[in-house]
């Protein structure tokens, strides 16, 4: 019998790492493991008690309500959509990723998390531009052009109008404040 746990803030390799290692101390089988989601296969069920107590401890939540399921998997699809550099339109890019009108989408989202899927995807590439800033590796320009942006212009607006500041003086800083990713909403 498989089985499939829908799991929250599972936003990164490490978070995939963490689950994997949790619900094997448990002495389950786990088939896979992908970011939200983890299919465990077994003779009896799965005790979500002790797999919840197992990955609260880690910040992680099991998924039980379908609107939850839909928001988690909205957010996954664009930290991807981000990872892998994809400038697909987001509305034809969520429509296609989650087989859902993007109309029903997005007001789901907005009244579930109090903001609105565009406003989320900008949250979430300002975290990534931090961290571009923070390892040093790329200037202005070629962050913006990995982002998808046309022009840095465009990117330094949204930075400063998200953080309070510059790209520069968050560079300066040397304190870097940012956030995880599943702490963004």
């Amino acid at each position: 019998m498989q089985q499939i746990l829908h799991i929250k803030n599972m936003v990164c390799d490490r978070c995939k790492s963490t689950v994997l290692r949790e619900l094997k101390n448990l002495g389950y089988t786990v088939d896979a493991v992908e970011l939200g989601q983890v299919k465990i296969s077994g003779k009896s069920e799965v005790e979500l008690s002790k797999v919840e107590d197992a990955l609260q401890s880690h910040g992680f939540e099991l998924i039980k309500d379908e609107t939850d399921s839909l928001i988690e998997k909205i957010k996954i699809a664009l930290i991807k959509k981000i990872e892998n550099q994809d400038n697909t339109n987001l509305s034809n890019y969520l429509t296609k990723q989650i087989n859902k009108s993007y109309s029903a989408l997005s007001k789901m989202f907005s009244k579930t998390e109090g903001m609105t899927i565009e406003k989320y995807e900008i949250n979430l590439k300002i975290e990534n531009v931090k961290e571009k800033i923070q390892l040093g590796q790329l200037n202005f320009s070629e962050i913006a052009y990995s982002l998808n942006y046309n022009n840095s212009g465009h990117l330094a607006r949204q930075f400063k109008n998200i953080t309070g500041m510059s790209m520069t003086e968050f560079k300066n800083l040397q304190q870097w404040d940012r956030k995880s990713i599943d702490q963004i909403v």
